[in-house]
């Protein structure tokens, strides 16, 4: 398994840049649910041992990382919902949690790394995408294990108001136990319905 070093990070702080936020987010994809976005500025001397992309730790290893960062980091976990997803897109949206979550930061982050291609218009601080970037960074693989527990956790709650979904364990995806329970018991006001099998469904 590959795991991301501190070496981005390192080289900000030898420019005299010491608050360095890693940024990612989670569930672009799935049919339900809101999109959520985590920044971490990790402590140098506190680093999470074991830390890679969210999807490839087990449950476990994900929430007892999870725990560590919250203890240790500076963290901000930010959401744009089902309703900014529908009127503004999943991308806008995206980078509306992106942002949301770099300003609830205690700290205001002097130097930002995102995941993937492409960044918020308006960034308040000076940022740089890294494409795999839970792979390379070691505080963007921190903010992917914040953002997954987070949202994880909190499709596990919206599955038991919504018990014909899966969402526990299929997190809002467009799996078979989730098309079967939109077959069965129709679209909740959680699912998004600017995805088109939504809208094919709402459309009949």
């Amino acid at each position: 398994m590959q795991y991301p070093d501190f070496s981005y990070e390192s080289a900000k702080h030898k420019q005299g840049l010491q608050l360095i936020a890693g940024v990612d987010e989670v569930g672009r994809g799935p049919w339900a649910g809101p999109v959520v976005s985590a920044a971490v500025i990790l402590d140098p001397n506190n680093l999470p041992e074991g830390v890679t992309d969210s999807k490839k730790l087990s449950p476990k290893k994900r929430e007892a990382l999870y725990e560590f960062i919250m203890q240790t980091a500076d963290v901000s976990i930010a959401e744009a919902s089902v309703e900014e997803i529908d009127a503004i897109n999943i991308r806008e949206a995206t980078f509306l949690a992106m942002t949301r979550a770099l300003e609830g930061l205690k700290n205001t982050p002097q130097f930002a790394f995102i995941d993937g291609n492409a960044m918020p218009k308006d960034m308040f601080c000076p940022a740089e995408t890294v494409v795999k970037g839970d792979l390379h960074v070691m505080s963007i693989a921190a903010a992917s294990v914040v953002a997954k527990v987070y949202r994880d956790r909190m499709m596990a709650q919206l599955g038991e108001e919504f018990p014909h979904y899966g969402w526990e364990r299929n997190a809002g995806y467009g799996v078979k136990a989730h098309q079967e329970g939109i077959a069965s018991h129709g679209i909740t006001p959680h699912h998004r319905r600017s995805f088109k099998p939504i809208r094919a469904y709402i459309e009949g």
